[in-house]
Parts: C-alpha cells; sequence; structure tokens
C-alpha cells in the first residue's frame, strides 16, 4: 500500500462534475458529450424543498458513509448524502495516467506541523462520490482481536469499547458483499464461518521476490485479502461486475469497477433505494435548537448556498474534516477529546534492486501480506505491524527516490533507469495517541474564508523503535532474496483517532455506537472514532462499523 506522500496545493475539485482533467478532455473532445443522464447513477434526483426535513443526512461518501446510507435507505428512512465532491464517471475519468488523476485526493490545503509533518492529498484522503475509496489500494485485512485492546496486553493506549466478536459478522458481511478475493482459509486469527468468497488475485512480480525473501528468513506469508475481483461477480444494485484486469492503478481510479470502491457497491445499492446524492456539496455550518439537537446542515453547492433539514445527522467527513466541522460549529467538545489522539500508520518502505525485470506497477499493489510480525517476540515496543509487498507507480516512485535518498538532476535519472528492476516492502503498524499529536483550526483561512487545520504529528518512541524492527527486517528479506542497492523511507500513512469513542464522555467524542455524547442525533461513522489505530489498513473496519453504527441507530428507532 504505498499511499505515497505528496505536497498539495489549490482548492477542492472543480465543481462541475465533468471530466476534470485538461489533458482527459483535450483527447475527448472529438467524442459525443456524456452527459449525466447517461449514467444511470448520474441521472437527475429530485431536490426537496428547501424546508422539507429529511431523516437523515450523511456527510461524506466513502468507506464510513456509504455502507450506513444504503442500510438506512433500505430500511425506508429518506436520506440524503452530501458529498464535497463530484460523481465520476470511471471508464471516462480515470485513465492509466497517474498525473491526470489528481482530481481523486483532497488537494484543499492542510497545515501540517510536528517534527514528522503528515503529507495529505493521495497519501489519506480523497474527494468525490465515493471519497478515498476511489485511489484506495483495496488492502482489506481483517484486525486480529487483540488488535482492540492494547491497554489490556501493554498498559498503553486505550482498548476499544468493543470487541472482534461484535465486529465479526459485519466484517464477513462486507466480505461477502464486496466480492473479496482473498485465501482461505486465512493463515493469522480465528477461524471464520466463511472464507473469502472468491480466490486471492495473482502474485506480481514484486510479491514473488517477497515470498522467496520471507521464506529464507522463516517468515510466513499468504496472498493477501483484496476488494479486487479475481473472478467476476453479481453485485446487487449494480449487476455484474468485472474482474480485474491486474492494471496496477489502483490508487489512479479503478477504470472498470472491479475494485469495491463505494462508488460502483454500496452507493448504488442506496440509490436503487431511494438515497438521494448530492455531489459537490460542502457543508460549513451545524445548526441546533435550544435542546442542543441537531435541525439542519448549510452548504454550498456550485457556489450557492443551501440549508437542509434533518432529524439525524451521520458525519462520515474522514479524520480531518470531521473533528473541522466539530470544532468549527463547536459541538461535542466537552470532553476535550475532538481533533485530539491523532495517530497515524508507521508505514516504513524498503526498496531492492533485482538482476531480473520486476515491473513494480504491474498487478494487484498489495499482493501479498504477512502477519507472523503482529505481536514480534523479539519486538522493544507496544502492538505490531504486518508487512506487505508493494506495487508503486513510477511518478510516485520517483517522487519518493527524490525524498529518501537525496537524489535530484542527473543522479535521480540515472537510478530512476532502475525502475523496472526495484520491488518494495511496506509495513502497516500499530500507532499510540500521545498529546503532542492533535488536530486544531488554523488562524489561517481556506478559499471559503474557513479557518484551514493544522495537523500536529511527531513520532513517539514506540513508533519509531517499531520502524527500527520492521526496517531491520525487511533489509534481511531483500538480502535473503537476492536484492542490492536496498535503502528505506520512513513514511506515515492514514489520519486515525480524532473523534474517539469510548464509554463515558469524559474521555470520548462518541459512544460505542458512534453517538456524539451531549448530541442526542448526531453520529460519526469513519476512522475519527478509532480508538486505536489497528495494525491493519483501515477500510474493512471502517465498513464494518459503519454497518454496526446504522444497525445500532435503526434498532433505537423502532
Amino acid at each position: 500500500m504505498p499511499d505515497e506522500e505528496v505536497l498539495e496545493e489549490g482548492i477542492l475539485n472543480p465543481v462541475q462534475p465533468e471530466i476534470q482533467d485538461p489533458l482527459l478532455r483535450e483527447l475527448l473532445a472529438d467524442e459525443p458529450a456524456v452527459t449525466p443522464a447517461d449514467t444511470p447513477q448520474e441521472q437527475a434526483q429530485p431536490t426537496p424543498e428547501s424546508d422539507e426535513e429529511v431523516d437523515c443526512v450523511v456527510v461524506g461518501t466513502g468507506a464510513g458513509g456509504a455502507p450506513l446510507l444504503a442500510r438506512l435507505a433500505r430500511a425506508g428512512l429518506k436520506v440524503v448524502a452530501l458529498e464535497a465532491g463530484p460523481w465520476h464517471q470511471p471508464e471516462k475519468d480515470f485513465a492509466t495516467d497517474e498525473k491526470a488523476q489528481d482530481f481523486l485526493f483532497w488537494n484543499d490545503e492542510r497545515l501540517a506541523a510536528g517534527h514528522d509533518p503528515l503529507a495529505m492529498g493521495k497519501n489519506n484522503s480523497g474527494t468525490g462520490v465515493g471519497g478515498s475509496t476511489l485511489h484506495y489500494t483495496a488492502y482489506t485485512p481483517r484486525p486480529l482481536p487483540d488488535d482492540l485492546n492494547l491497554h489490556r496486553d501493554f498498559g498503553l493506549g486505550v482498548d476499544w469499547p468493543l470487541s472482534y466478536e461484535e465486529l465479526a459478522p459485519y466484517f464477513e458481511e462486507v466480505e461477502q458483499f464486496l466480492g473479496i478475493s482473498g485465501p482461505t482459509p486465512y493463515p493469522w486469527g480465528p477461524a471464520r464461518a466463511k472464507g473469502y468468497p472468491l480466490a486471492p488475485l495473482p502474485l506480481n512480480s514484486a510479491a514473488q521476490l517477497m515470498v522467496k525473501g520471507c521464506e529464507k528468513v522463516g517468515i510466513n506469508t499468504s496472498p493477501a485479502a483484496n476488494a479486487a475481483l479475481s473472478a467476476r461477480y453479481y453485485q446487487e444494485g449494480v449487476g455484474w461486475r468485472e474482474a480485474c484486469t491486474n492494471r496496477g492503478f489502483c490508487q489512479a481510479g479503478c477504470s472498470n469497477g472491479a475494485k469495491a470502491s463505494m462508488d460502483v457497491t454500496y452507493i448504488p445499492l442506496a440509490v436503487q433505494h431511494g438515497a438521494d446524492i448530492r455531489p459537490n456539496c460542502f457543508v460549513t455550518e451545524i445548526e441546533r435548537n435550544a435542546q442542543g439537537a441537531v435541525t439542519a446542515v448549510v452548504y454550498t453547492q456550485n457556489g450557492q448556498t443551501k440549508r437542509q433539514r434533518c432529524r439525524h445527522l451521520f458525519l462520515c467527513a474522514g479524520a480531518v474534516e470531521t473533528p473541522r466541522l466539530l470544532l468549527l460549529n463547536e459541538i461535542g467538545l466537552d470532553s476535550g477529546q475532538v481533533g485530539r489522539n491523532l495517530m497515524a500508520h508507521p508505514g516504513v518502505q524498503v526498496f531492492g534492486t533485482f538482476a531480473d525485470e520486476v515491473r513494480p506497477n504491474k498487478g494487484i499493489p498489495g499482493a501479498l501480506i504477512s502477519q507472523d510480525t503482529h505481536r514480534p517476540q523479539d519486538a522493544d515496543f507496544a502492538g505490531g505491524y504486518l508487512l506487505q509487498s508493494i506495487g508503486i507507480m513510477p511518478v510516485t516512485f520517483a517522487g519518493q527516490v527524490a525524498r529518501g535518498r537525496k537524489l535530484w538532476g542527473q543522479p535521480l535519472r540515472d537510478y530512476l533507469r532502475s525502475y523496472n528492476h526495484v520491488a518494495g516492502i511496506n509495513i502497516l503498524g500499530d500507532c499510540l495517541p500521545h498529546a503532542d499529536n492533535f488536530l486544531e483550526l488554523a488562524e489561517e483561512k481556506d478559499a471559503r474564508g474557513l479557518p484551514k487545520p493544522r495537523l500536529h504529528f511527531t513520532a513517539q518512541a514506540n513508533e519509531q523503535r517499531m520502524s527500527a524492527h520492521a526496517e531491520a527486517l525487511m533489509r534481511r528479506i531483500w538480502e535473503a532474496a537476492g536484492a542490492t542497492d536496498i535503502w528505506s523511507f520512513q513514511r506515515y500513512a492514514h489520519v486515525i483517532g480524532t473523534a474517539r469513542m469510548g464509554l463515558s464522555g469524559d474521555d470520548a467524542v462518541t459512544d460505542r455506537d458512534g453517538r456524539v455524547f451531549g448530541v442526542p442525533n448526531l453520529y460519526i461513522s469513519d476512522n475519527s472514532t478509532f480508538p486505536s489505530a489497528l495494525s491493519v489498513n483501515p477500510a474493512l473496519t471502517i465498513m464494518a462499523l459503519s454497518l454496526r453504527t446504522a444497525d445500532r441507530f435503526l434498532e433505537k428507532m423502532k
């Protein structure tokens, strides 16, 4: 999962839901224009009168918002989803070109501070109907049960107010619905009632080399669980989705719908059951009555300010925009935890050069996994990490080389000639909350006149020791596999934990069902509610929590 770091500039996507990239527009200029009505998902939907009150408003249509949205709509509720970005047409918009796909990322400037400032953009957030799942790498391993109990096991951090057993049925439901490709049985964790619905995707060259090196150093490996189809799969609300073509550009948008992004899975299901999806809607205000309950949201759509009344509000905008909205509107602040407990996954990468051709951009990016390092016996840190092979695109790789190896000009060009012979391994590890790591509103304003979010992050001793342990192991793996010119790139992926869940409003923003303490009709469903980072990619857990939050809400509605 090489969610590469970028310096981003400018303003969120253009407001028109058309082809965003100038090169693509030029290439397609001679073709007949494609109107929204050409795509069923894009058909015009009735816009309620400004004084109409809907049952639920959902802010954000990514992994946290889309499953919940589909569940609520299927239950017969009148639901409106507000998405900051446009509604893309994958077959037209998603080019096999890294730079052409920058419009998929949340490119509003976010300020970074601390000793290890976090990169934004494609490293951890996205925009458009489907959110960051439009460009996620589809890596979907489950957390292991003790991932949820760091404090119980190490006396550090906090435990989740939920158990693995409570989440397991939702993991299974998401896996079966999306059509996860993976090994059955899975080598790590508890036995499962159902295996993955599809066989694993083929291992690319980087993954095959990692297998070779891991075998020599005694590390067990397995094909990874990926939300990309290894065979055709029937999708409720969509029909048949086609198999992955191993194009390798998951982070630049899947053009044939094989990757289970929300726009080709839960969103069509929600639309089928009557959900109103409104793209290009940027929420700025949350209105409340005298009792503190949410009554409406105010948002801008294509330059116009609009207001939507609602009985319930679900914030699913991610671990930056969700706490930002709470801080802007001074909601849920009694605990003092909004914006606090910011975490990011240690994600150090190690690259090596091989005599044979690797072509690292081919195939599913995260093809191989090992969770043997989930709790290393020789660890001098709390928690653990997983190992995964890296499929990396050339422009992304060039940026990492420039920063990681401090190469520029001719030396950089000389090294990049070896790109097709390079393979990488990556970790994703636990991160502990720390008082120095938090999100706040800056004095500096964005183009809308709103304070920009500023994220403070400094890797603490636990993360530093974990990264050192992992780097040493990955270097051994590549040496055993025959690599030369081995080097590492330090990085941190995902923004997590800025509105964490807990058992009490004294130290948490939401309860175990995602409801904000002190606000009876406000819920949060995204990875801002994670009490700990988990030593796996967050997408599957976000989706499982989304469904659970919806179910708990519907139970209370009865």
